[in-house]
């Protein structure tokens, strides 16, 4: 029979997850041995016996086959927190398509072990009267240094080492002589640091509704069982979705397990953060990118010693090593960052479902609109649907008025801001109520063209339009590439080569021009680069520091202003030009968030919807906080063309510096799929057809089985393995929420 070899990582701690040995598989584990499993393998010149884990086979020999050691055994009864880490990278690779060592730096995300901190103290060993003994006799013999340090532990009995050092100006050599000598002992203790800081108060509880008890105490006893399913929580903006959450994690906890808390934003961060930690304090964590290394390295140590019971973050909070996980929750489980845009391109979700079907945890996802995968399944009968239909504090949702900005136009009004939304905001500045004005646009970005011939300005590496920048220079948001604005049309020589500016700065200004009493905060990409922007600039809007927010995405996601009775779509419908599948759902969730912004408070809110396309579905249902109705027209349409959630698709993406290499190579993957019996669409030239001088191209593959969709991509891997000396990029998206 034909040998076979394994690809096993001995070490895994994170900086070495990339030096995989290479075993002999012997006859008796063929067949039983897979990717994932923990295995005892002889290493190094002693061969002593050492645990791995298994990332690869293969019936290639890296070196002479005489050469290679055998496995020894497979470890079958390792539950170590590393081994389901392991085991989730395997599947990642079958599921997603990526190498075996991309998906395990995924799944294990802090790659360099970072300096442990330690709170050093120095105590006082020797007794009172022997101590004041030696504190003559060192007095005496003119050892100063002894003396102060002695002097202040008869004061006080214990002191940190900083204050001796800082303070006392005695060394450690002279701390270590005195430990020597039995006069002290130095103890060394574990701290890490800790990006949660303390904030005073617990929380106020609020008593839950008949319906949020009865939806806690459903999913409660589910949690309890052996198999833990999937809930769905779809509740209004508004309707106390938190509380539930609050209180299925506080039964978790309760239990001794632990809990994982997603959210979508860095910028949900502060609010939800302050929540947890006044109802459980300091057993609550947050991983995020803002994190410094140091910080991100102690969070996963804590987790891993048991001294946190709930994390917070972004999807890589999903990869939090606890060893006993009860419940992970997903909250604004629609948001499209939840999918990964590097390889493997996981989405939050479906890799959620996996580790808790692993650790034996319950999910529970949560949106006022949910995504129309998480409804269909849910209408399926995959997952348990719970709904909460009225907001927690009574009111009604607010009113809503759809302005249509052609006819705006066609009455003289060239302003930006309707005649309506300006009297509403006139309104509320004279009341001392808040207003949010949401654009999905930051700055001055917006393409440059010539208003003579229509030449628009683009990148020489990118396949994209420039934006126009305040500071005078045209920028490219895909490579960086940057130039000084141009004067004249490069083509017509035109003096009328301007920007389109409708961004978030440009609001801002114009607010500042138009009433000059309003105190007007911008919160965008922009103004929130600092790590603590996000929290400084949503204190002050909840302090009243400002009577208008005026910002981008991260200002209509989750927040809860209750003196909010205004808020403002100036575009409504720019997402629904993005030119992909999900455009009608993508601006439907966003008008739909957006207007749940206003009125959570005791005040009614209003809410302007202005908007080219008024007779849209999308902000038609979302005028009316419609979602069932919207799910029902959009899944038509996803059925007829077998868009997901109907059917799978998985986008093929090559990249090539060569154009015509590119173009061969994404001809032989269409084929090759083809052969499956799977709707191929392309090859074609992807929706950015270059970025940074690299040709980008596409090739859309469907089918209603998702399996069968992973057989074509081990298909094609199989055949770009063969493939020598190949130059191309190929990566695959499975169920893409991005165009490519």
């Amino acid at each position: 029979m034909k040998e076979t070899y394994a690809d096993i990582i001995i070490d895994i701690s994170h900086e070495k997850v990339d030096r995989p040995f290479q075993y002999l598989i012997p006859e008796r584990l063929k067949g039983t041995l897979r990717e994932g499993m923990a295995v005892t393998v002889p290493f190094g010149a002693g061969n002593q016996e050492r645990q791995g884990y298994v990332v690869g086979i293969t019936d290639r020999a890296e070196c002479a086959p005489e050469k290679l050691k055998a496995i020894t055994d497979i470890r079958r009864n390792d539950i170590s927190v590393e081994a389901d880490f392991i085991r989730l990278a395997a599947w990642m690779k079958r599921q997603y398509g990526s190498t075996m060592i991309t998906a395990l730096k995924t799944v294990l995300p802090v790659r360099q072990k970072r300096r442990k901190l330690e709170k050093i103290t120095v105590r006082l060993k020797a007794d009172r009267p022997e101590a004041e003994r030696l504190l003559q006799e060192m007095e005496q013999k003119h050892r100063t240094a002894r003396a102060r340090l002695l002097q202040a532990l008869l004061l006080q009995e214990e002191l940190p080492q900083e204050i001796i050092t800082s303070r006392l100006h005695v060394t450690a050599r002279t701390v270590r002589e005195m430990e020597a000598l039995g006069i002290v002992e130095v103890l060394h203790a574990r701290q890490y640091r800790n990006p949660v800081r303390e904030r005073e108060g617990r929380e106020d509880r609020n008593e839950l509704s008949p319906m949020q008890r009865q939806i806690v105490s459903e999913i409660t006893a589910d949690l309890r069982t052996e198999r833990p399913g999937v809930h769905l929580l779809h509740g209004i903006t508004g309707s106390g979705k938190t509380e539930v959450y609050l209180a299925v994690i506080e039964d978790v906890v309760a239990r001794g397990r632990q809990a994982i808390v997603l959210i979508p934003e860095i910028a949900l961060t502060y609010q939800t953060v302050l929540r947890f930690y006044r109802r459980f304090g300091d057993r609550v964590s947050v991983m995020n990118s803002r994190l410094s290394q140091g910080e991100r390295f102690d969070q996963f140590e804590r987790a891993k010693a048991g001294e946190i019971d709930v994390m917070i973050g972004p999807r890589s909070a999903l990869f939090t090593p606890f060893a006993r996980l009860g419940l992970i929750v997903m909250d604004e489980e629609h948001e499209p960052s939840y999918k990964s845009e590097s390889m493997p391109k996981y989405h939050a979700r479906e890799t959620a479902v996996q580790i808790a079907s692993m650790q034996g945890a319950g999910v529970l996802l949560g949106s006022a609109t949910p995504s129309l995968e998480s409804y269909y399944r849910a209408k399926q009968g995959e997952y348990r649907l719970h709904r909460l239909q009225e907001r927690l504090t009574g009111g009604a949702l607010p009113d809503v008025y759809t302005v249509d900005l052609r006819k705006e136009l066609e009455e003289g009004n060239r302003s930006i801001f309707s005649r309506k939304l300006q009297e509403l905001l006139e309104e509320r500045l004279v009341r001392g109520e808040q207003t949010m004005l949401f654009l999905n646009r930051r700055g001055y970005a917006g393409f440059v063209s010539c208003r003579s011939c229509g030449y628009v300005v683009k990148c020489p590496h990118c396949d994209v339009s420039l934006s126009q920048h305040k500071d005078g220079r045209m920028r490219c948001h895909y490579c960086g590439y940057s130039e000084p604005q141009k004067k004249l049309c490069p083509q017509c020589g035109s003096k009328y080569l301007l920007g389109f500016k409708a961004g978030t700065q440009q609001i801002e200004e114009l607010l500042a021009a138009q009433y000059p009493q309003a105190r007007v905060l911008r919160m965008d990409a922009d103004t929130t680069k600092g790590r603590e922007d996000h929290e400084r600039l949503l204190s002050a809007f909840a302090g009243h520091e400002a009577d208008i927010l005026v910002g981008t995405q991260m200002i209509v996601k989750g927040h809860d202003f209750p003196d909010v009775t205004l808020v403002g779509i100036l575009a409504a419908d720019l997402s629904l030009s993005a030119g992909d599948y999900r455009a009608a759902e993508r601006t439907f969730q966003l008008l739909t968030q957006a207007a749940g912004r206003a009125g959570r408070g005791k005040r009614s809110g209003e809410v302007v919807i202005q908007t080219y396309q008024p007779e849209h579905y999308a902000v038609t249902y979302a005028a009316r906080q419609d979602y069932e109705a919207f799910y029902e027209e959009e899944i038509l349409y996803r059925e007829l063309l077998c868009y997901p959630p109907a059917a799978h698709m998985m986008a093929v993406q090559i990249g090539a510096r060569e154009q015509k290499a590119g173009e061969t190579l994404a001809k032989r993957l269409a084929e090759l799929a083809a052969e499956e019996r799977v709707t191929v669409i392309g090859p074609a030239a992807a929706h950015v057809s270059r970025i940074s001088d690299v040709y980008r191209f596409a090739v859309y593959v469907k089918h209603r089985d998702y399996d069968r969709l992973v057989a074509v991509k081990d298909k094609i891997e199989r055949e770009l393995d063969a493939m020598e000396s190949r130059q191309e990029t190929v990566q695959f998206d499975f169920d893409p929420v991005n165009a490519f």
